[in-house]
């Protein structure tokens, strides 16, 4: 059995292991949970004394009536998903942005930050253009600074793309940057469009913002059902 359900907002967590034992006690043998947007991922280690590795958490409820994991870009560590007690695989949204990006003319991709390069070049790859990143500084979790730095995209659309847009900051300020460097137009992807706070503000900064519908908002434009689809078709 494919279990597709969502983890935001939080209330979906306890829908998603309700149903995953209900399937199992009426006899599911094999039960593949299809979670798009994995909540609590960013908490991928403890930051502070006493806090819990909040990922690793979900997980563990989750493995006790799932056999496997198929969710979209753990936007902190891809990495945490080695640790998860299932298998667990990431399914990438860069191809279903990349071709957004194809489609909207973009000429150059750029990630917000070297942490995110592997998204551009994914997603470039897709689009058929030239990707780089911006040097980013992060002053606390609202204050991003971004570091000068000499790029070729004066007249040129400019897509920035990353895993998350949450309060929208640290694409406000590479809009900005990309503006003083003479960019003709900015367009802004994600895969999982939060947008909480001040993010519609800080986003008009840019001419287009676009999210997959990992979580629905007045954003979403991209399905990566299909991602999610092959990937499926894939477990055998």
């Amino acid at each position: 059995v494919v279990l597709v359900q969502t983890t935001h907002p939080d209330p979906m967590i306890v829908e998603l292991l309700l149903l995953a034992d209900a399937i199992r006690d009426a006899g599911a043998r094999r039960i593949t949970a299809v979670v798009p947007y994995f909540g609590y991922g960013r908490q991928d280690k403890r930051f502070l004394d006493g806090e819990p590795i909040s990922a690793k958490t979900i997980a563990k409820h989750i493995a006790v009536d799932c056999n496997e994991l198929l969710t979209m870009a753990i936007p902190a560590n891809p990495e945490i998903l080695r640790t998860f007690p299932l298998l667990t695989r990431e399914v990438s949204g860069m191809p279903a942005i990349g071709r957004y990006m194809k489609s909207a003319k973009v000429d150059v991709l750029l990630a917000p930050d070297e942490g995110a390069l592997r998204l551009a070049k994914e997603a470039s790859a897709v689009a058929g253009v030239p990707f780089d990143f911006l040097v980013k500084e992060r002053i606390d979790s609202y204050t991003v600074k971004i570091e000068p730095k000499a790029l070729a995209v004066k007249g040129k659309s400019v897509g920035i793309v990353d895993d998350v847009i949450s309060t929208g900051g640290t694409i406000a300020t590479a809009a900005q940057e990309l503006r003083a460097q003479g960019a003709r137009r900015v367009i802004a992807a994600c895969v999982h469009g939060l947008f909480v706070g001040k993010a519609e503000a800080n986003l008009k900064a840019c001419d287009e913002v676009i999210a997959t519908d990992t979580v629905l908002s007045p954003h979403t434009k991209v399905s990566v059902a299909p991602e999610f689809a092959a990937a499926i078709r894939a477990l055998g």
